[in-house]
């Protein structure tokens, strides 16, 4: 599948891949600023923000679009960088395709099998009657009995668009993305490892990477080096986007200097 996708500045290739349930305009801010040292292409997922949607969700799908996505633009390797489900994606390409990555940065994510986390925020999106609705101030509304904290919802709000009629609709392909949510809380498998440069980036009062975590990104990823950022979330980039980029920079710049 083609993904829709962004440009930034010049330089070595960086991808961006952006979590469940965002799109590439989360990370626009900082995609602006790692343009600066960097050619970077910030990419809607499948089902996602712009790009397509298909019948199916996994990992493995949204692995083999990155592929073709570098093959497409020539890219014959990149660094890669992704978050929550992107950082799920960016770990199994690099491990499937460790040729094609100079450097990894995941973000607050682990190789692991999760639980389900968002079936609050499932119940929240369905609650919304987008033939209902006249404003996204009533569709918050809706929401808040399911998701309370403003910031979430203001995050899923990002989704909902509206059309050139006054209707609403979401960007996301909620039938799917719902259908198939246990593919994407999977864990990552591989009988190798990637064996160049990985940052791990944490948020310090997240709870999405764990102490027993750390065996399986040391096998899988044994040039590893974990970042916790305090005071910042599981959206540590948008919590703390300063830090967060001070941090990327300085290891993809490191690890550039040591090539």
């Amino acid at each position: 599948m083609h993904l829709h996708y962004k440009e930034y500045g010049s330089g070595k290739p960086l991808i961006i891949l952006h979590g469940f349930m965002g799109s590439l305009d989360n990370w626009h801010t900082l995609a602006t600023q790692f343009g600066k040292d960097y050619k970077v292409f910030a990419l809607d997922q499948r089902n996602h923000g712009k790009s397509a949607h298909s019948e199916n969700h996994t990992i493995a799908l949204m692995v083999a679009d990155v592929k073709l996505f570098m093959e497409t633009h020539q890219l014959n390797q990149a660094c890669i960088l992704g978050h929550s489900m992107g950082g799920k994606v960016a770990m199994q390409f690099a491990l499937d395709y460790p040729q094609l990555v100079d450097k990894l940065i995941v973000v607050d994510i682990a190789p692991k099998q999760y639980k389900r986390g968002h079936d609050d925020v499932f119940k929240a999106i369905f609650a919304v009657e987008l033939a209902q609705i006249e404003s996204r101030k009533q569709a918050e509304l809706l929401m808040e009995t399911h998701v309370p904290d403003f910031g979430t919802r203001q995050f899923l709000l990002k989704n909902l668009d509206r059309r050139e009629d006054g209707s609403y609709a979401w960007k996301m392909n909620l039938p799917i993305l719902h259908a198939d949510y246990e593919e994407i809380i999977k864990a990552i498998i591989s009988k190798g490892n990637f064996p160049h440069p990985t940052l791990v980036i944490k948020g310090g009062n997240s709870r999405y990477i764990l102490d027993d975590d750390l065996l399986d990104f040391n096998q899988f990823f044994p040039d590893n080096t974990l970042v916790t950022i305090p005071n910042a979330g599981h959206w540590v980039h948008a919590e703390a986007p300063q830090l967060f980029y001070e941090t990327v920079i300085h290891f993809l710049n490191q690890s550039k200097e040591q090539s």
